[in-house]
């Protein structure tokens, strides 16, 4: 497919709940009603409960989505590959929960016109649904992600739903890409707050244009969070991304 305009990256990972929700159906009749053109790529992260099956039928009766097939990276490997593989001008990435609706990208891809290189959706400190526990969990990580890694300028490095211009979309996930040698294969569930602190904060360096944007999102639970383990993770995340920051790894 030539020029494209759009491209969507969805990573999966055991999402036959969502699948069968029909968020993809959701994806497709929005992107439909687009004058632009576009592409959509699910990236399969190493799935086993009948996700990857799932997308494969789906895909046969819609030629603009097509699937990536990766042993389990976890979820920054499974973006990144998407990413790098997409062929459009814009490059989203979006969770296939749509707790941030497809529809929401028409409110950032404006900002690409107006000279910005990344463009990140963001949450209101209230959100909607979200149990107490995980906004403190979430206030905890944007106090110890300024002390440690700095981003002070914005507020929710979380959220994921983030457009890219093409050329800042090469950089960035090449450049994270070659900090994680490729990634590695692992076992279990990895969804960490470190990919995205890292992923604004080269962008920060390298002097991209960064605009944060408010969207609509509605917390979707899912059991692959857990807020004590994810809280761990993420603080040792925040760790060696200070750590990495000092020695200069990231320049």
């Amino acid at each position: 497919m030539d020029n494209v305009y759009l491209s969507v990256v969805i990573p999966s990972y055991n999402e036959i709940a969502n699948l069968r929700k029909g968020t993809l159906d959701k994806v497709q009749h929005f992107l439909e009603k687009q004058t632009y053109s576009y592409e959509v790529l699910i990236v399969d992260d190493g799935s086993t409960d009948g996700s990857l099956e799932f997308v494969e039928k789906f895909i046969l009766e819609n030629p603009k989505f097509k699937i990536l097939k990766n042993q389990h990276l976890g979820k920054a490997g499974a973006v990144t590959s998407g990413m790098l593989n997409a062929k459009g001008e814009l490059r989203l990435f979006t969770d296939m929960d749509q707790a941030t609706p497809i529809e929401e990208v028409n409110e950032l891809t404006p900002f690409t016109k107006k000279g910005y290189d990344v463009v990140i959706g963001s949450r209101s400190s209230h959100r909607e649904g979200s149990p107490l526990t995980r906004q403190f969990i979430s206030l905890s990580a944007i106090l110890l992600r300024r002390v440690l890694v700095g981003l002070n300028e914005i507020s929710d490095t979380q959220c994921g739903f983030k457009l890219f211009t093409r050329d800042a979309a090469d950089l960035l996930f090449n450049k994270i890409s070659d900090i994680h040698h490729g990634f590695h294969k692992i076992s279990g569930s990895a969804v960490t707050a470190g990919f995205d602190v890292e992923l604004l904060y080269l962008a920060k360096i390298e002097g991209l244009k960064v605009k944060e944007v408010p969207v609509d999102w509605l917390y979707v639970e899912t059991r692959r969070v857990s807020p004590v383990s994810d809280s761990v993770n993420g603080f040792l995340d925040f760790v060696r991304i200070g750590i990495n920051r000092f020695r200069g790894k990231y320049r």
